[in-house]
């Protein structure tokens, strides 16, 4: 029988966060100019949390305990993650980056097979091909030694891949905004306590500094990391990841409209690669009623 081409909400949702976190490149960059990475990250993701405390609302918990150290786990790998990669693209070209962060699509299904035991049948397809897509979106830009910029950004899609996984596993456990607010809080306490041991500025130099950080707060973190929690619990790990991974097409996008850069025919061929990974990995992936995490079901139990 033939696969439908329906696509699912939670696919949907996760489309829906990689072009906000596409577009909060720009953001993300331009907000460079005015504070330090950790200061950035220290705001943006305090905004992110206070923007979901009027949605909050009281639900009945499996454990409280459990579910601080669910939150607590997401929001040390997301601190993690976040603070290499915004340190290290300091020191590295955005194609390296680009293409250096983006190697999570390749190690989310690592991971879960070392961890799980579950190999996913369309993971080695459609991970190939959306990194000779990335490869080709960044232009090549991979020659040459590694400094150590590349190294911390490689080092953080490593932990963006553990992020993902942790998501994956208690998204299914908790109520998602909960497990949001937790994650977002610690990271930007942690973020904070970085800042003022290294940084000599935590909050922008200029007013014109807080644009990049509204967005980033509000949309980037509010919006999109809790549309990825909410996705995830219906979602392959290594699915997710793939969605995920077109942030890199919508960055190159959000650079062409907003900051007059080119796309090429190359960026435009890698574009089509990463779309059809998406396609190749909706359609054999498993469905999200047959995923389980030891034995736990990933149908709601709320």
């Amino acid at each position: 029988m033939r696969k439908e081409l329906t696509p699912r909400l939670p696919d949907l949702l996760l489309l829906l966060a990689s072009g906000i976190w596409g577009f909060a490149f720009v953001a993300q960059r331009a907000g460079m100019e005015f504070q330090g990475p950790f200061g950035f990250n220290a705001i943006r993701f305090a905004l992110g949390a206070l923007s979901l405390i009027p949605l909050f609302r009281k639900e009945p918990l499996p454990s409280r305990r459990s579910l601080l150290f669910g939150g607590g786990l997401c929001g040390s790998a997301l601190f993690l993650a976040a603070s290499l990669q915004q340190v290290g693209m300091e020191s590295t070209s955005a194609g390296r980056g680009g293409f250096l962060t983006g190697l999570y699509i390749l190690f989310v299904p690592l991971f879960s097979l070392l961890v799980t035991k579950r190999k996913e049948k369309a993971s080695i397809p459609a991970v190939l091909l959306a990194l000779l897509g990335l490869y080709l979106l960044v232009g090549g830009d991979i020659r040459g030694g590694f400094n150590r910029g590349d190294i911390l950004v490689f080092v953080s899609s490593l932990f963006w891949a553990v992020h993902i996984l942790l998501v994956d596993r208690f998204s299914r456990l908790f109520p998602p905004l909960k497990l949001a607010i937790l994650q977002y809080s610690l990271c930007s306490a942690l973020s904070l306590v970085s800042s003022l041991l290294f940084e000599k500025r935590l909050f922008p130099s200029s007013p014109q500094g807080w644009l990049p950080l509204l967005y980033g707060g509000f949309l980037s973190i509010g919006v999109a990391y809790t549309l990825q929690i909410v996705a995830q619990k219906r979602t392959p790990p290594s699915h997710a990841s793939l969605i995920l991974s077109l942030e890199s097409p919508f960055a190159l996008l959000g650079g062409w409209l907003i900051l007059g850069e080119s796309m090429g025919l190359r960026g435009l061929l890698g574009c089509a690669l990463m779309l059809a990974a998406m396609i190749i990995s909706s359609l054999n992936g498993g469905k999200p009623e047959e995923l389980t995490r030891e034995g736990i079901e990933t149908k709601d139990q709320r």
